[in-house]
């Protein structure tokens, strides 16, 4: 069972401290929502979970083994993670298809076809899968974005505002499908939003960041 144990992280770039001592115990199959305003270190916080960051002080667990410490950092590819971001950061040199196939390079052909096709159908993208990032919009790239998080199911999900930017009917489809996705494979799942609505749609518990620390 995975769990994810933050203690008394802080991060500052620069001069400007974007996080202090905060510590936050994440169970197995929790669906942890983190809400706060902007600048409060919300995506600051899901990039040191991810190890895209190297915390100043403090260390992150993960299933009980040290993921990160001010001198020594788990890379991201060895954490089991999933992560779509608010930049969907797509390979630009590679299709739609071969995206968000990107993390199932040790899955059974048939599997990877199989698990590809049911996210294009379900997230509304399967007359995209041969496009290229710059033939899609915006919307569209955040989606396949999720694709790609969803498709290794991950034991932990880290989310970066996944649903800006899109309208409410595809907003309520992009829920249905995580929401699915959340039942069958019981990942943990920690997403960062700044919609309250959204949050109490979607969490079995929230957390507030204030003044870069949790509340």
């Amino acid at each position: 069972m995975t769990t994810i144990n933050i203690r008394g992280i802080s991060k500052a770039f620069g001069s400007v401290s974007v996080l202090e001592r905060v510590s936050l115990d994440i169970t197995p199959k929790e669906r942890l929502v983190i809400v706060g305003p902007s600048g409060c270190g919300k995506t600051t916080l899901l990039r040191l979970i991810a190890g895209l960051e190297t915390p100043d002080a403090g260390e992150i667990w993960i299933g009980g083994r040290q993921a990160s410490s001010p001198t020594q950092v788990i890379p991201p590819h060895m954490r089991n993670t999933g992560m779509a971001f608010q930049a969907p950061a797509l390979w630009p040199h590679m299709t739609v298809w071969d995206n968000i196939a990107f993390g199932l390079a040790r899955t059974d052909r048939r599997e990877i076809r199989r698990r590809i096709e049911e996210l294009l159908t379900a997230l509304g993208l399967e007359h995209l899968s041969r496009r290229y990032p710059h033939q899609i919009s915006g919307g569209e790239a955040r989606r396949v974005a999720l694709a790609r998080a969803l498709a290794p199911r991950p034991a932990i999900l880290l989310l970066d505002e996944p649903l800006t930017h899109l309208n409410s009917d595809l907003k309520q489809r992009v829920l249905s499908v995580l929401q699915t996705h959340l039942d069958r494979y019981q990942p943990v799942l920690v997403y960062v939003t700044h919609d309250n609505d959204e949050a109490h749609l979607i969490a079995t518990r929230i957390v507030n960041l204030e003044k870069r620390r949790s509340v």
